[in-house]
C-alpha cells in the first residue's frame, strides 16, 4: 500500500513469510545481514586492536581503513553486478557468494595481520555486492507482485533489524572471550577473534538454506544496465527536491544517517578512552540501533496526535542534544543511555520520513527518489564512519585541571560534539523546510499530546449515544461490501445501525447525483461540481445523519467531506481550505468519530469495475485518480488519530476483522443507560 504499514508489522510479514520459498531466501538474508554487521564490529574492533602500539593516529586511519574499503565496492562495481544478476545463475551466485564470505572471514583471525583484515574486507564486500543483486532479482520470482512490496519492506527492515541483534551477540561474545582467555592463555591473543568465526560460520549456513530454494535460471536481459550507487544519487537527486517538504525530509533523514555514522566511527576508540573494551563498543553500537528500532514502532504511537511534519523536526532535535551531552560527560553508562536516546530521535525521524515521502512524491518518480534515498544514506552513513575517525585524529586529546578536578578531552568527543551541532542545525532547516502555519504553540502541542487530550477544542462529533463512521476510498477499494459487512456485525451486536452513502441518500441528493455522475455533464465546472456535493451533503446531515445520532444509532457512511477533499481538492486541484470552510459550514461542523480509509492502487480498483459502464468520475483518467488516492493518504496522515488505514489488496476477510479490531473498544453500550435503572428496579418473584 502507497501508505505502509510500519515496517515488519505482524499481519505484513506472515503474509509474504507464509510462501515457503521466499521463506527460506529471509532466513538467508537474515543470517547474511547478521553476518554483514557483525563482521563490521569485529573488523573494526580488531583493527583497533592490532594498532593499539603504533599510535592514536594510526589507530584512526585504520578504523577509517576498514569503512572504506566496505563502501567502496558498491561505489565501483553497482553496474557490473547489476548486470552480472539478470545474466548469471542466482542461487549459484548466492551460495558461492555466502561461502566466499565466511572463509574470508574465518581467514582474518587466522592470519592475523592488519593488511589481510584490510584486503579480505574489500574482497568480502566485492562478493557481497554480486550476492545482494542477486538476491534483489530473485524476490520478485518468489513472491507475487501484489505481496513484492511486503517482501522489500520485510527485507529492508531485516537488514538494519539484524544490527542491534548483531551488537548484543558482539558484547555477548567479547565477555565469553574474556572467560575463555582467562582459562586457556592461547586464546588471549586478539587474533583469536570468536566473533569472527562465528560470522563465518553464519554465512555457511546462510549458502546451504539458500542451495535449498528453487530459484528459475536466469534470463539474459536485454536493455538498460542497472545504475551505480552514484548514478542513483544523481537521477534521484535531480527529481527529488521537487518540494521545500521533500527536500526538508531528505535533509533532516541523511542528517540522521550522518549523524549515527559518527558515533559509530570513534565508538571504539571513544569507549576505550572510557575503560571499556569490546563488549562496551558492542552495548553503544547496539543502543544506536536498539533505540532506532523504539522510536520506529514506538515513536509515532505515543505521539500519534502530534503534527507529522512538526515531530520530525523535534525529533532530529532530540537526536542532536542527546549526542551533545554524550560528547561531554565522558562516563560509560551515560554514553549508553544517551546514545539509545540518540536512537530513538532517529527512528521517530526515519519513520515518519518514509511514510510522508510516500506520500508526497509522485509515483511516476517515486522509485527514483528512494533509490537516491538509500544509496544516498549508504554512502553518507558509511562517509561519516570512515571520516569520523580522521576527524579525532585531526583534534587530538587534550587535559584540563581546574585545581583538583580534571577532565580529559580526546578527538572522539570533539567529533561527536561536532555531529551534535551539525544535526540540531539540520533539524532546524528541515523543521523551517516543512513546518507550515499552526494555531497551536510547538510546546502546547507537545503537551497536549502526551498527556493524550486534543492541542485546541474539537469540532463536533456524533451526538451522545451515536456514533459516526464513514468509509472512504477510490475506485473499487471496497467500501459498499465493507459497509454491508460491518452493518451486519453492528447488528448482531445489538445496535441500531444506520447505513447511508454520498450523494443520493435523499429525494433531493438523489436528483444531484444523477447531474454530478452523468456523463453528458463532463464539462462541469470544478467549483460548481464542489458546490453540488456540499448540497447534498447540508440535506444528508440534516434529515438523515443527525436524526439518526440524535436517537442514539450507529450511523455508517459510504463517503463524507474527505471525498470531496479528495475528489475536488486534489483530484480537481481546488484550494482545500476553502473546499474544508464550505462543507463545514454545510454540515454544522460535524465530523465522523472514525474514517476507514481502504487504500487501492488505481489500476487495481479500475480492474474490479470489470465491464460495468463509468460514470463521470470513474472515467477520468489515471492521473487524476493518483491524485486522489494522495489526497486521501495526505487527509489521513494529518489526522491519524481520527482514521484507520487498511490496505484493500488484503483479503475482504482480513480488512472486515482489521475493522472491527480498531472500532470495537470505540463502542458504546448498546444497553442504554436508563435501561438498567428501570431493570433494577423490578421486583423479585420468590416461590
Amino acid at each position: 500500500m502507497s501508505r505502509p504499514a510500519p515496517l515488519g508489522a505482524p499481519g505484513e510479514a506472515r503474509n509474504v513469510l507464509a510462501i515457503k520459498p521466499f521463506r527460506r531466501l529471509w532466513i538467508s538474508l537474515s543470517l547474511s545481514s547478521l553476518g554483514d554487521w557483525l563482521s563490521l564490529l569485529a573488523l573494526v574492533s580488531l583493527a583497533t586492536i592490532l594498532t593499539e602500539d603504533n599510535g592514536p593516529l594510526v589507530q584512526y586511519f585504520a578504523v577509517s581503513g576498514v569503512v572504506v574499503l566496505k563502501v567502496l565496492p558498491s561505489v565501483l562495481l553497482s553496474p557490473i553486478a547489476g548486470a552480472l544478476a539478470d545474466r548469471v545463475d542466482r542461487r549459484l551466485t548466492m551460495v558461492v557468494g555466502d561461502i566466499i564470505r565466511g572463509l574470508l572471514y574465518i581467514s582474518i583471525p587466522i592470519v592475523g595481520r592488519l593488511d589481510w583484515l584490510l584486503i579480505a574486507n574489500f574482497l568480502a564486500e566485492c562478493v557481497a555486492l554480486f550476492w545482494g543483486s542477486a538476491k534483489n532479482a530473485t524476490v520478485p520470482d518468489l513472491v507475487p507482485k501484489r505481496r513484492l512490496e511486503q517482501a522489500n519492506q520485510l527485507g529492508l527492515l531485516t537488514t538494519y533489524g539484524s544490527a542491534p541483534v548483531a551488537a548484543g551477540l558482539f558484547a555477548l561474545l567479547a565477555s565469553f572471550s574474556s572467560v575463555l582467555g582467562a582459562l586457556f592463555p592461547a586464546l588471549q591473543a586478539p587474533e583469536a577473534d570468536l566473533a569472527l568465526y562465528i560470522n563465518g560460520a553464519a554465512f555457511l549456513v546462510a549458502a546451504a538454506v539458500v542451495w535449498t530454494l528453487p530459484i528459475p535460471r536466469s534470463r539474459s536481459v536485454e536493455g538498460t544496465p542497472r545504475p551505480s550507487v552514484l548514478r542513483a544519487v544523481w537521477d534521484g537527486w535531480r527529481f527529488a527536491g521537487t518540494t521545500p517538504l521533500v527536500r526538508g525530509l531528505l535533509l533532516g533523514m541523511l542528517g540522521a544517517f550522518a549523524a549515527g555514522g559518527a558515533v559509530i566511527g570513534v565508538a571504539r576508540i571513544f569507549v576505550g578512552d572510557l575503560g571499556a573494551g569490546n563488549a562496551g563498543f558492542g552495548v553503544m553500537f547496539g543502543a544506536v540501533f536498539t533505540g532506532m528500532a523504539i522510536g520506529m514502532f514506538a515513536g509515532p504511537r505515543v505521539l500519534r496526535d502530534f503534527n507529522r511534519r512538526r515531530l520530525f523536526g523535534l525529533a532530529l532535535g532530540v537526536s542532536g542534544f542527546a549526542l551533545l551531552l554524550v560528547g561531554l560527560i565522558p562516563d560509560m553508562v551515560m554514553a549508553a543511555v544517551l546514545t539509545t536516546f540518540l536512537g530513538v530521535g532517529a527512528g521517530v525521524a526515519w519513520a515518519i520520513g518514509l511514510t510522508m515521502l510516500g506520500h508526497e512524491v509522485e509515483d511516476e518518480i517515486r522509485g527514483r527518489t528512494f533509490a537516491f534515498l538509500h544509496a544516498t544514506a549508504r554512502i553518507v552513513l558509511m562517509g561519516s564512519v570512515a571520516a569520523a575517525p580522521l576527524v579525532a585524529a585531526l583534534i587530538g586529546s587534550y587535559g584540563f585541571e581546574v585545581g583538583e578536578l580534571s577532565y580529559d578531552f580526546h578527538g572522539t568527543a570533539g567529533v561527536l560534539l561536532i555531529a551534535a551541532v551539525l544535526l540540531v542545525i539540520v533539524s532546524f532547516v528541515a523543521y523551517r523546510q516543512m513546518n507550515d502555519e499552526h494555531e497551536v504553540s510547538l510546546l502546547a502541542e507537545l503537551v497536549a499530546s502526551l498527556r493524550g487530550v486534543p492541542a485546541k477544542p474539537a469540532p463536533e462529533s456524533a451526538g451522545a449515544g451515536g456514533m459516526f463512521l464513514v468509509l472512504e476510498g477510490g475506485e473499487g477499494a471496497g467500501k459498499s461490501t465493507q459497509t454491508r459487512q460491518l452493518a451486519i456485525w453492528l447488528r448482531e451486536e445489538g445496535f441500531d445501525v444506520l447505513t447511508t452513502r454520498e450523494p443520493g441518500a435523499t429525494k433531493i441528493g438523489m436528483r444531484l447525483r444523477a447531474m454530478l455522475l452523468d456523463k453528458e455533464n463532463t464539462g462541469m465546472s470544478a467549483r460548481a461540481e464542489a458546490l453540488l456535493y456540499a448540497a447534498d451533503r447540508a440535506e444528508h446531515v440534516d434529515s438523515v445523519i443527525r436524526p439518526a445520532l440524535e436517537r442514539g444509532a450507529i450511523v455508517i457512511s459510504d463517503r463524507y467531506v474527505d471525498s470531496t477533499l479528495a475528489y475536488q481538492g486534489a483530484g480537481r486541484e481546488l484550494v482545500q481550505e476553502e473546499i474544508a470552510e464550505l462543507n463545514g459550514w454545510a454540515t454544522g461542523g460535524l465530523v465522523p468519530d472514525l474514517t476507514i480509509l481502504l487504500d487501492l492502487p488505481v489500476g487495481q480498483g479500475m480492474e474490479r469495475h470489470g465491464g460495468r459502464p463509468a460514470d463521470r468520475l470513474e472515467a477520468e483518467s489515471d492521473e487524476f485518480h493518483e491524485r486522489v488516492r494522495k489526497g486521501f493518504l495526505e487527509l489521513a496522515d494529518r489526522d491519524p488519530d481520527r482514521y484507520l488505514v487498511l490496505d484493500a489488496q488484503d483479503p475482504q476477510e482480513a480488512v472486515t476483522k482489521a475493522i472491527q479490531r480498531r472500532l470495537r473498544p470505540l463502542l458504546p453500550d448498546p444497553v442504554p443507560d436508563d435501561a438498567e435503572e428501570i431493570t433494577g428496579m423490578l421486583p423479585v418473584i420468590r416461590d
